[in-house]
């Protein structure tokens, strides 16, 4: 059997530690170097100094809720409610933003900043992710959790793939982090 070669980069790291950081400093490198570049990151809300959800950005700057702080007011839809820790996330608003971004649209990089808990609610968008990793045109930067605690399966698949290379954030100075992890 052939060796696969390393189509895809996958970023992992504790919270807080810069993954996407990183992926804006990247996704700036590779626009400066000319390569086409489509997908979305994910944002901290913060209102009075406080985290109070996550939004979904896209490289065109679409915005959209992917969750907010848990109230105590019921729904106000009939669908389910999906919870991950303190935070209620907002599916429905999740793929009609983060769905068209990833979308390919010819040869380039898709980022996708997260693959998580709160984004694989949505069986669309994994069935997506597997769609965009069987496409031979695909390349895609993406952010995945550390493993920790309870796996999640679709990232352990990830993690498995022959076809992926996986790096580990640590803190260090920001300044370097594109050239030391890639060689677009």
């Amino acid at each position: 059997m052939a060796a696969s070669t390393v189509r895809h980069v996958l970023i992992t790291g504790h919270p807080g530690v810069g993954k996407t950081t990183l992926v804006k400093k990247v996704c700036d490198s590779l626009q400066e170097a000319g390569v086409p570049i489509q997908g979305f990151y994910t944002e901290e809300v913060r209102t009075g100094g406080r985290r109070s959800g996550f939004d979904i950005v896209t490289l065109t700057g679409q915005r959209g809720i992917l969750s907010r702080i848990c109230s105590d007011e019921p729904p106000h839809h009939s669908g389910r409610e999906y919870r991950v820790g303190q935070y209620t996330v907002n599916l429905m608003s999740f793929e009609q933003t983060a769905l068209p971004a990833i979308k390919p649209t010819g040869r380039g990089v898709l980022v996708i900043d997260e693959i998580g808990k709160m984004e694989l609610f949505s069986q669309t968008f994994i069935q997506s992710v597997k769609s965009l990793l069987r496409n031979p045109e695909s390349t895609i930067l993406a952010t995945i959790p550390v493993a920790k605690g309870k796996p999640i399966p679709f990232v352990e698949e990830l993690r498995s793939r022959s076809d992926i290379k996986l790096f580990m954030v640590q803190l260090f100075p920001f300044a370097c982090w594109p050239f030391c992890f890639f060689d677009w």
